[in-house]
């Protein structure tokens, strides 16, 4: 009995430290995410409607994926989807394909909805390393807290950013 508390206490515990790293990474992810951004659109933490709003729109707009490269979400697929029996926390791995002539990485999020259709947590995974044109690479990502039997995963959004060099 005490061996097998023992070691469902193990099991949480890197669970919890796994949760964690991953938590740190994509904080660290998201934080360079908008330090590019800021770098290439300015300060953005300023009033809701700045005077020049428009020409930040025209910005933004210009970031579509060109005529003939795919948008990013056909880049990635869910190929796993799991509640995890101890903690009832949901994870997805996702398969990502590169589809466009240029390396990238990428950052997918992921909703995690209950029979109904409600977002109960989300999660988001990043590519560790760049991925090469038509080269695939496998992203995890996890929901934090308790979810009921029978969420499922949904991709909300991928994010494809072009890597020079």
């Amino acid at each position: 009995m005490t061996l097998s508390v023992v070691g469902g206490l193990v099991v949480t515990g890197a669970t919890v430290a796994l949760v964690h790293a991953l938590v740190q990474k994509t904080s660290e992810t998201i934080a360079r995410a908008e330090d590019r951004a800021a770098s290439r659109y300015g300060d953005t933490t300023g009033p809701e409607d700045p005077e020049g709003w428009e020409e930040f729109e025209e910005l933004e707009d210009s970031e579509e994926p060109e005529a003939d490269e795919p948008a990013a979400e056909t880049d990635a697929t869910i190929t796993t989807c799991t509640r995890d029996s101890l903690v009832n926390w949901m994870s997805a791995d996702v398969k990502i394909v590169n589809g466009t002539d240029s390396t990238a990485s990428y950052l997918v999020f992921v909703s995690f909805v209950d029979r109904d259709g409600e977002v109960v947590t989300e999660g988001l995974g990043a590519t560790e390393d760049a991925v090469a044109p038509g080269a695939t690479a496998t992203v995890t990502a996890g929901g934090i807290g308790e979810v009921p039997a029978g969420t499922k995963c949904r991709i909300d959004r991928v994010v494809r950013e072009a890597v020079s060099g």
